[in-house]
């Protein structure tokens, strides 16, 4: 296998992420539209990264900075993400928002995620961006929810005695549990609606700096 890249992406990508997007997800749940995509790039372009490997799309990550005391409380995926649109984009907030993350199935477990996720981490600090979060399915839950609450479930896969394919993954990539969220992608079959939270702090925060928006490609 080659190298795998990071850039941003361009319309004409938008055919081809909402194919590889349908591939990664279950039909029933919400799925970006063409405008989606568009209106994400246009509204904060530095926060839209997508994989490449051998010259195909392999994985994305979208991302909008939000006011965190607005939604730290209970929210859903719907709501944060205004349906895709990304119109709770807000350039003087602190915290950059995971909304999307998708990788080819094909190619889980071979760096896909990690390249998007530093991609994010490196956006973040550039930036001068307090954290990022991020709501994370829980897509192993099904098979135990007859046996575990969502909380316990997380509990066991922190503890190492379960695994979850993207929990597990985030805290490999140094995130830290904060709880879960209930509802928050309602019509998630596999998760039965509940994401986890997470957060990574960024090292090299100054609050005495403003945010910042690069002009230079930090990718």
């Amino acid at each position: 296998m080659g190298k795998v890249s990071i850039r941003h992406p361009s319309r004409g990508d938008i055919p081809e992420l909402i194919g590889l997007q349908r591939r990664a997800y279950p039909p029933e749940l919400p799925h970006w539209s063409r405008s989606s995509f568009a209106q994400q790039q246009e509204t904060f372009p530095q926060g839209q990264i997508v994989a490449e490997l051998d010259g195909r799309l392999v994985g994305c990550a979208s991302s909008l900075v939000v006011l965190w005391n607005d939604w730290c409380d209970a929210h859903t995926w719907k709501e944060i993400t205004a349906g895709g649109s990304f119109d709770n984009h807000d350039p003087v907030g602190l915290t950059l928002y995971g909304a999307e993350v998708f990788v080819d199935p094909a190619l889980r477990g071979q760096g896909v995620g990690h390249a998007l996720y530093e991609g994010r981490r490196r956006l973040c600090r550039a930036m001068n961006l307090k954290r990022i979060i991020a709501c994370g399915r829980l897509p192993g839950y099904h098979r135990f929810a007859d046996q575990l609450s969502a909380e316990d479930y997380a509990k066991r896969v922190i503890w190492g005695d379960l695994r979850d394919q993207v929990l597990s993954f985030q805290l490999n990539e140094g995130f830290h549990y904060c709880g879960v969220i209930g509802d928050y992608l309602p019509e998630d079959p596999e998760s039965c609606g509940n994401a986890s939270l997470i957060v990574w702090l960024n090292p090299d925060y100054d609050p005495t700096q403003p945010t910042r928006i690069p002009e230079e490609d930090i990718l």
